[in-house]
Order: structure tokens, then sequence, then C-alpha cells
């Protein structure tokens, strides 16, 4: 692995109806739940994701074969629109990470493909996550940052900042409550089952 290399990919995956020119009222985004016995990242919200091994081609090859093996997700069904700049995690495991952004007009019924990894798969709808009720901000350790409640989830961290930006540049984001309020409270009421904080 040289310096400065990707080493990771996600893949960002929205759905709706390809016919719509502003927001569809169907438009939703892959996210999974990690099991909260991961040794990494345990209990996040995440895009399915992983490593970029040699045999991938780069990014999209890996995002597109770790939704398959996270979630049952077949590559023909999804198309690629971009592949937006390398970004890198917090915490102990600094990973650069290539998030890629893709389409679905049919995405089939993704599911939880690998336990180990993943204890849920769902299709978040695009208009819950910008609901004002459903947005706020968190802090720790100094950290401030964009997150969502959905299903009684918590979706902070890389996945939130993601959302955010993506919402942002895309125009459907609408104001919601500035009032930062403490990780560890945020997680007590989630499902989450994140642990260390």
């Amino acid at each position: 692995q040289k310096d400065g290399a990707d080493q990771a990919a996600v893949l960002i995956l929205f759905a709706g109806d390809p016919r719509a020119t502003e927001l569809p009222e169907d438009a939703r985004v892959l996210i999974t739940h990690r099991t909260p016995r991961m040794r990494s990242h345990s209990g996040q919200m995440a895009f399915p994701g992983g490593h970029i091994d040699a045999a991938d081609g780069g990014p999209v090859g890996a995002a597109l074969r770790e939704a398959w093996e996270e979630t049952g997700l077949e590559r023909e069904r999804v198309t690629p629109l971009a592949v937006m700049p390398s970004l890198t995690t917090a915490g102990g495991r600094r990973r650069a990470v290539r998030p890629v952004l893709a389409y679905s007009a049919d995405p089939g019924s993704p599911y939880v493909a690998s336990p180990v990894e993943t204890d849920d798969v769902f299709f978040a709808p695009v208009t819950e996550l910008l609901a004002p009720e459903n947005r706020l901000d968190v802090g720790f350790f100094g950290f401030t940052g964009p997150a969502f409640w959905v299903n009684d989830y918590l979706v902070w961290g890389f996945t939130g900042v993601l959302l955010d930006v993506l919402f942002d540049a895309a125009g459907w984001a609408t104001p919601y409550d500035p009032t930062v309020v403490p990780l560890r409270r945020a997680l007590k009421r989630s499902r989450n089952g994140e642990r260390h904080f």
C-alpha cells in the first residue's frame, strides 16, 4: 500500500423515481448497521464498503463487491455516477476512503448477507432523513458534526457527514435546530449499541 493511496471504498446508493426532475417522494439511500460485536466501528451506521483489493480494479469495483457481500445488492442493478474525493476516517484506524456515488432504478431487496458484519440493512427515505425533527448536530471531545435519526438509529460520524454534504450539494437540505447534542446522550437514546462513548 503506497502512501496516499485509497485504502477503502463505500457505496452511496440512491434509489427513486428515475423520471423525477426534483427530489422524488420515494428517494431513498442504502444504509447498514454494523454488528455491535465488530472490532472496529461496532454498532455504527454505515454505507456498504470496505478494503480495496487489487482484484477490484479500483474503488468502484471494491464498493460494488462489498455491497454484494454485505447486502446482496447485485452489481448489474447499479449505475455508478461519480467517485468522490478521498476522505480520511477519524479514530484509531484512520483509513483513506473513496466514496462512490451510485443510482439504481430497481435495487431489488437488499438484505443482511453477512451477519458477522451487519445486522440490519435498509433503505432510509431521504424525506425522513431531511425532516427537521430527525436532524441534529452531535458533539464529543471537541468534535461537532451532523447526524440523523432513522428507525431509532443515530447516523453520525463519517456517514452523517457524507449525507450532509450530498444533501447540501443537491440543494435538498432544510433548516433544523442547530443546538449541539452530546453524542453520549444521543447514542443512549438510539438502538445503535455502540461502545466506547
